[in-house]
């Protein structure tokens, strides 16, 4: 298993020079499944619209109307979090650390999103009428605070986005040789076409048919590498074998003409440092605890400070808000998991000449699909990734118009605009900002970064908004001068911390060694830690007792009550759900970044046995996942498809039965 299949015996690199598919196809997936989705997704908005007379003005572009149910929200979820890093990234991390990265990166990365859940409930109990969490910051702390935590949502946007770019970019550039800086450029146009035209409501129908397609290919792959062409022994064989090689031996194996282009580090050959036993077959890994650390700070700002899931929870209806996120969350740990444990485990089994700079740009999923399956493996991986980079990118787009619509325009420009004049900044905002996104990507490639440097950076720049924002909706007393001196403060020690430890480790301060681990490390956790102190000392000193009241009197442009039920935003009600995702959401995260990895280490080095079951969980949770959401939205919104097909045909639907009186339900009673 790790003998090196011949036709890349000399070979320094996987892709080299030579692309797997041409350059044609390159264009024709950046370019036509771009039209066909924006065509598409347009299509379904207004028949959906004229079907189901729904009305689109600037409240509906924005938030969809406000009720979402659990189905699409989940799927929703999925897809905004299944960035080209979670297709990619993840699997670099299993190249480099083994079973722990695809662990740590799932587990760390879906924490967020299921105590977000608990955001999302606090969202319909005290800014029903929201539209953007900057609108909820200045009705509580005022016009400071309000430009500070702009200036970080914004920036959160930038750091997603500039990673979908620079993942996408790279490979399909690696894939058919589309020159990178021009696919930056092509890339962002599908996005922009569906987003501008639809809104919100056309982001989560092309998320829901995004997220379908990536289930489908990655239970394809999982099922391929363990159990059509290998097996969980033979893999585990192979990984036990490459571990088990001398410098000398890797030498031999990378080598041409007699002459050896081994280095340490540059392939998967030989020990892994830091591992029990140099294994890849075990939790006990220091470089994969140190990675899971920056994952779960890095995508607490990801999340937390991202207007996008934000969005997703003002959009969803309140019996949908708080079970959207944890099903999302949960259906969501399978793809980096999964994924990362076929293609980025069998890779090193497999002993393909992956290059450490070709894993560091994200291509180990494509090396390992373009092996199994040829040109089709190619595509697989290329339209699995186009999925993920648009449906992500539209929801940043959205994001960014609504916090310059009603946060930069509305708020300091002109006061007094009407739901049409916000209605076509939105649709501008988004044009300009898929192009800016574009020429961003192009100065990053110039500036030598790739997908795993921007990914382990950006808590440093992001994480000290966290907790600030955390406060905002959970605690009374939290002050407003205490969240501003914490998003800088942190902010600050965070940078100051990432260079002055990068400088210590290796003398100079270069990109590639701040892209290390421990100079993230060390920033990512001062950013954290230092706003939670921050902002918890300001507010014990001098408390707000805030009673919330402002903030549920944010105006709408439109009169769109639509999504505003008021039997859905009882106390009652509301109070039920908070303890239902309460106790779900912090039991969850308990479980995946304490009790499984735990239970995980007196395992040492897996054995044959251990590996196997550890593999069918991966399996297993993969194929649920596949099933629930791709069939659970279809389920749920069978009434209005219902309505656009009679639509269609030429037909009326029939008319509604009216619902029978019921008692108002609770969130216990409510499962998923």
């Amino acid at each position: 298993m790790a003998t090196m299949a011949t036709e890349y015996v000399g070979k320094t690199s996987f892709f080299g020079s030579n692309t797997p598919l041409p350059l044609e196809s390159g264009y024709a997936i950046v370019l036509g499944f771009g039209a066909f989705f924006s065509v598409l997704t347009t299509v379904l908005v207004y028949l959906d619209k004229y079907a189901n007379n729904t009305e689109h003005t600037s409240e509906f572009f924005n938030t969809a109307g406000r009720s979402v149910k659990t189905g699409l929200t989940a799927s929703v979820i999925v897809s905004q979090w299944t960035w080209a890093a979670t297709l990619l990234q993840s699997s670099n991390v299993a190249w480099n650390y083994g079973v722990s990265g695809p662990f740590w990166y799932a587990s760390g990365a879906t924490i967020q999103v299921l105590l977000f859940g608990i955001l999302a409930i606090e969202v319909k109990r005290r800014a029903r009428t929201a539209h953007t969490v900057c609108e909820m910051v200045l009705a509580r702390w005022g016009k400071p605070a309000h430009l500070t935590f702009l200036f970080f949502a914004l920036l959160a946007n930038i750091i997603v986005t500039s990673m979908l770019l620079l993942g996408g970019a790279a490979t399909v550039n690696a894939l058919t040789g589309v020159n990178t800086d021009l696919a930056s450029f092509l890339i962002p146009w599908g996005v922009i076409l569906y987003t501008a035209a639809g809104g919100l409501k056309a982001t989560f129908m092309a998320s829901y048919l995004h997220t379908a397609i990536i289930f489908l290919v990655l239970v394809v792959c999982v099922y391929t590498v363990y159990v059509k062409e290998f097996s969980s022994d033979l893999i585990y064989t192979g990984l036990q074998t490459v571990s088990g090689y001398t410098t000398a031996q890797c030498e031999a194996l990378y080598s041409a003409n007699g002459t050896t282009f081994f280095e340490a580090g540059k392939y998967s050959c030989g020990p892994v440092p830091e591992n029990e036993g140099g294994s890849y077959l075990t939790m006990l890994s220091g470089g994969g605890l140190k990675f899971g650390i920056i994952n779960i700070v890095g995508n607490f700002g990801t999340v937390f400070v991202d207007q996008s899931y934000w969005q997703s929870a003002i959009a969803a209806k309140p019996t949908s808000a708080h079970k959207g996120y944890l099903l999302g969350g949960l259906v969501w740990f399978t793809i980096p998991f999964a994924l990362a444990t076929s293609l980025g485990l069998s890779a090193v089994a497999l002993q393909l000449p992956i290059s450490s700079a070709e894993a560091g740009s994200g291509l180990v999923p494509p090396a390992v699909a373009t092996h199994l399956f040829g040109s089709f493996g190619s595509v697989m991986m290329a339209v699995m990734l186009f999925m993920a980079i648009t449906s992500t990118g539209s929801a940043e787009g959205i994001a960014v118009s609504s916090l310059v619509t009603y946060d930069i325009y509305k708020t300091y420009i002109n006061p007094q605009c009407t739901g049409k004049q916000a209605l076509t900044i939105s649709k501008v905002v988004v044009v300009i900002f898929g192009l800016a996104m574009g020429a961003l990507g192009v100065a990053l490639n110039y500036m030598g970064l790739n997908l795993g440097w921007v990914y382990q950076f950006m808590g440093n720049a992001i994480g000290s908004a966290v907790v600030p924002l955390w406060n905002l909706l959970m605690w009374k007393d939290a002050n407003a001068i205490g969240a501003v001196v914490a998003a800088w403060g942190g902010m600050v020690l965070a940078l100051a911390t990432w260079l002055i430890v990068c400088a210590a480790e290796f003398g100079e301060i270069t990109v590639d060694n701040l892209g290390t681990l421990n100079p993230n490390l060390a920033g990512n956790i001062v950013a954290l830690a230092s706003s939670a102190l921050i902002h918890a000392g300001f507010s014990l000193m001098w408390p707000q007792n805030y009673d919330f009241e402002s903030m549920g009197k944010i105006e709408m442009l439109e009169a769109d009550m639509s999504g505003l039920d008021e039997k859905d935003y009882t106390d009652q009600f509301l109070d039920e759900a908070k303890r239902w995702i309460t106790k779900w959401g912090w039991g969850f995260t308990v479980l995946m970044v304490v009790i499984w990895p735990l239970l995980s280490l007196p395992a040492g080095v897996f054995s044959k046995d251990y590996f196997a079951f550890w593999v069918f969980i991966s399996i297993a949770w993969s194929f649920v996942a596949t099933f629930v959401i791709i069939v659970l939205p279809i389920q749920e919104s069978m009434e209005a498809i219902t309505g656009v097909c009679y639509f269609i045909v030429g037909k009326k639907a029939p008319a509604k039965a009216p619902a029978p009186a019921e008692p108002e339900a609770k969130a216990d009673e409510q499962v998923l």
